[in-house]
């Protein structure tokens, strides 16, 4: 008898919007490491330039260069290409515009995080889902699948600390990670939310996640403390180093915070090749004007669970990397991660999220400290990207984690960060259900 086969999976179709440094990430493992399972279709961006530098890598990679759409073409991609599913990698506050419309196009999204910027812009995503039932959102919460992050879950749940009443979570970015948003977009806080949506999604994220819970209310503080003009002129800061851009600047080779484009190969072929399309500036002053983001943040959560978070921020720190400990009615939990510096699309040599230690204590109450192993990953994030890239364009597994987030996971975790903006801008504790009920 003729052995029977099963016949081959297609191959997943993906369309990207937004072509710049983090839309390597993906069209990279899809190119380099799932061709098998999926495949890219078309780009689409504001910036011919960036298309065309994507196309270049993927022609590199043996993918083969794809058409490309101008944004004011997205539904001509989507109908001429006909993807599976469409990757949101523009920046913050146009999130919503392609995933509400990929979604009335029936096609499912994959979207970077943070979902969106505020409270209106996630009601319309939350909207468009309802009336698409066929389609779904995924953001991409690669920090969930760290292997340590993963740690934390499975022990919090088994009840290695018994039920957690406190969490106290600290975030460190350094002079070289912390300084690069506010040399880019992300320093309009019109464009990212500030960094309390933009960043500290992904650490709010895996409070959720780590307590399967929900925020509750949200009470926070926050300031822009070093970076900015005033802040750089109270330091006593001459007139002479002060600078706009990097570019062609003599003060910006003094400035140890400038970033040069040129002496960074894809840094310079994504942006000071292309600005000449859109005037972006990839390499603005720190201590220049338009700062309107917070580099210094602290909040206080309180979920539905009872537990209770302080969280703190801090964008200008010698070393990069985060602590957390977890008080329980059984012992404490304590994990603290040294994340490598990098700058994003290429400034640094270190990889994004490269790790350089991990430190998981577990100290039950009459009992010695215990260190817990935590499993080695390869690649980004102590691993978690892979599994998040396997998760995303390889064959499907079941995961008893249940780490891949939905829509309604990317607006819990923009939610606490929504409330703390409102938080600072009124001084007052915020009822989270106030500024979007979800059910």
């Amino acid at each position: 008898m003729a052995e029977v086969t099963a016949p081959l999976r297609a191959r997943k179709k993906y369309a990207i919007v937004g072509t710049g440094g983090r839309a390597i990430f993906f069209y990279t493992a899809i190119a380099q490491d799932y061709a098998a399972t999926s495949q890219i279709v078309g780009l689409c961006d504001t910036n011919q330039t960036r298309m065309d530098f994507a196309n270049a890598r993927l022609a590199e990679l043996g993918h083969g260069a794809v058409p490309t759409f101008a944004a004011a073409d997205f539904d001509r991609m989507v109908g001429e290409t006909r993807p599976d599913e469409v990757i949101v990698t523009t920046i913050d506050r146009t999130h919503d515009v392609y995933i509400v419309r990929a979604l009335d196009l029936g096609r499912s999204v994959v979207t970077e995080k943070p979902m969106t910027v505020d409270a209106a812009r996630c009601r319309d995503i939350f909207a468009a889902v309802r009336r698409n039932p066929g389609g779904r959102v995924r953001v991409t919460f690669n920090y969930r699948y760290a292997p340590h992050n993963t740690k934390v879950y499975e022990l919090l749940r088994a009840g290695a600390v018994g039920t957690v009443t406190s969490v106290h979570f600290e975030w460190l970015l350094d002079t070289a990670h912390g300084a690069d948003y506010f040399r880019r977009w992300h320093r309009d806080k019109r464009n990212s939310g500030g960094l309390l949506v933009h960043k500290s999604t992904h650490h709010f994220d895996l409070v959720n996640f780590w307590l399967r819970t929900r925020p509750q209310t949200v009470y926070a503080q926050g300031d822009l403390r070093f970076y900015g003009r005033e802040n750089a002129e109270r330091r006593g800061v001459a007139p002479a180093d002060m600078y706009a851009r990097a570019r062609g600047s003599a003060a910006a080779r003094r400035d140890p915070f400038a970033l040069h484009l040129e002496d960074h190969p894809q840094l310079k072929a994504l942006y000071l090749d292309a600005e000449h399309e859109d005037a972006y500036y990839r390499d603005q002053s720190v201590f220049g004007d338009g700062v309107s983001i917070e580099d210094t943040m602290s909040v206080l959560v309180r979920y539905r669970s009872g537990a209770v978070l302080t969280y703190s921020l801090t964008a200008y720190a010698p070393w990069e990397g985060f602590r957390v400990s977890f008080n329980g009615t059984a012992g404490r939990l304590e994990l603290e991660v040294v994340e490598n510096s990098y700058v994003n699309s290429g400034g640094e040599q270190a990889a994004e999220g490269a790790l350089g230690r991990r430190s998981l204590v577990l100290r039950k109450l009459f009992e010695k400290p215990q260190e817990i192993e935590i499993p080695e990953g390869v690649g980004a994030h102590g691993g978690g990207d892979a599994v998040l890239l396997n998760d995303l364009f390889g064959e499907p597994t079941t995961d008893e984690y249940m780490r891949a987030a939905s829509h309604v996971d990317g607006a819990l975790s923009i939610l606490t960060g929504i409330a703390a903006n409102k938080s600072m801008a009124t001084g007052q504790v915020v009822n989270v259900d106030d500024v979007l009920s979800i059910p």
